[in-house]
């Protein structure tokens, strides 16, 4: 089955958007409101170039938040249950953002720029209209705005050596969610030691987005000696690396998931005395145990995944779901992640995926995946 999406005024374009469509771009995704490239035909060498070499992805549907002003750190810390005293200018930190019933509305990375200035680089969501509304309900003085800042992800055990060719050799020993402020042949960024993989990288944050076409010729010429491409950001890559997509694991179907079942309990920090959006509701889950537990699961063959989540069941008694599954080729075996009962044994037997051409055997299986 085949169709096309329109394109029109309300699904807004990246500042690298013609430079994209020029490398080959096959198809888009909306994320954040904005057309994201969902590959470039080859999915294949894609991934190849993520694990073996270098890619270089259109991420400028990762938007910021902007919170300015004199009580700027005031709202950034409220928005978070982790606690951000000892955050330095420079730094980065994920952040997971909760309601006031506790769920997860988004985990975005928490860039600090100056005491009262931070970005939230968020998943797809809008949380700049969240953040807007609580500061003025608080009746605090800061600005939230969304910017004119585009990311520009250079992904893949080569990234460094890019990066190096691009800013000097310094940037071997930035450490992971460092960042800086400068310039590439006159255009202003944001250079981040980040991105949504595990095999290493950087993201530029272009804050000029006439000079979009510009940054992407750069960073293809500088990558060109060591294979780089343009791609995504890889499925298969983040569940092999187990990294928590917010939109596949834990906003589906009118469910949702709070940071004690996604694993994120160790950045809930309740003894340090903040006021946070939804503490209490936290504070019960901390006593009362997650009803919920992220795993990794193995699924038998090779299912074709259907794009939602669906059961997973032990007979007719449905334990959990299954989030988003995929075949590895590295690992030869088609993986995925779910939610499941917190008291669902690692070990348990009879667990299958209910999909709609049958029910495919699964087992439990630790988190990353590694060789298992």
């Amino acid at each position: 089955m085949s169709f096309q999406i329109s394109i029109g005024p309300n699904l807004r374009k990246s500042a690298f958007f013609d430079a994209t469509v020029q490398s080959g771009v096959q198809g888009f995704s909306v994320y954040n409101h904005m057309l994201i490239p969902g590959h470039f035909g080859d999915p294949d060498a894609e991934y190849d170039r993520l694990l073996n070499g270098v890619a270089m992805w259109d991420v400028a549907a990762q938007r910021q938040v902007e919170l300015t002003g004199p009580d700027a750190g005031r709202l950034t810390q409220y928005l978070t249950p982790r606690v951000l005293t000892k955050t330095r200018v420079g730094q980065g930190r994920y952040v997971p953002l909760c309601d006031h019933d506790g769920w997860l509305i988004n985990d975005p990375v928490l860039l600090k720029l100056a005491e009262d200035r931070y970005w939230l680089s968020v998943a797809d969501s809008d949380i700049h209209l969240w953040a807007a509304a609580i500061g003025r309900e608080r009746g605090w003085n800061v600005q939230v705005d969304e910017p004119d800042v585009s990311p520009l992800a250079i992904q893949g055990p080569k990234a460094v050596d890019v990066a190096a060719v691009l800013f000097g050799e310094r940037v071997r020993t930035m450490r992971h969610f460092a960042f800086e402020e400068t310039t590439l042949a006159g255009i202003p960024l944001i250079l981040a030691r980040s991105g949504w993989s595990k095999q290493g990288g950087f993201e530029l944050y272009l804050m000029d987005g006439a000079r979009g076409s510009d940054l992407w010729s750069m960073v293809a010429e500088a990558g060109a000696p060591f294979g780089i491409g343009p791609g995504a950001p890889n499925d298969i890559e983040r569940l092999e690396s187990g990294l928590i997509s917010y939109g596949a694991d834990m906003r589906w179907q009118g469910a949702r998931a709070n940071p004690f079942e996604m694993g994120l309990g160790a950045m809930v920090d309740l003894e340090a005395g903040h006021d946070f959006v939804g503490r209490a509701a936290l504070e019960r889950v901390a006593a009362e145990g997650p009803a919920r537990r992220r795993v990794g699961l193995v699924l038998d063959g090779r299912p074709t995944p259907p794009g939602h989540p669906v059961p997973l069941a032990v007979g007719d008694a449905v334990v959990g779901r299954v989030c988003e599954f995929a075949f590895s080729r590295r690992l030869d075996r088609t993986i995925g992640v779910g939610l499941v009962h917190a008291d669902l044994l690692d070990n348990a037997e009879g667990l299958v995926t209910m999909l709609e051409a049958g029910a495919v055997p699964t087992r439990i299986a630790p988190l990353p995946f590694g060789n298992t």
